[in-house]
């Protein structure tokens, strides 16, 4: 989630930036060449991808263990200490 300047939050799809400048108003062009001015800094909106990608892989591990997608003793899923099934993929 970014702020643009002088505008309402968005969010927006950090696979797309082709780079971000500091001129000095932080400005990120995307791959289509869309450009948004932002009121975040360049180390925030690298600190926001890093944070966004690192919460895709820990959300992707946690999937792994538990394929349900719930995991055991959270209120939606089965009681701590409950065997949960694995299911082998298809290949």
């Amino acid at each position: 989630m970014l702020t643009r300047l002088g505008g309402p939050v968005f969010a927006l799809n950090q696979d797309l930036i082709e780079r971000a400048d500091c001129t000095p108003d932080t400005v990120v062009t995307l791959v289509d060449g869309t450009k948004y001015v932002i009121t975040e800094s360049l180390d925030d909106l690298v600190l926001l991808i890093r944070q966004f990608r690192a919460s895709v892989i820990n959300e992707a591990q946690r999937l792994e263990r538990h394929p349900a997608g719930r995991t055991p003793g959270h209120p939606d899923g089965p009681p701590a200490g409950a065997v949960v099934p694995l299911h082998r993929r298809e290949t």
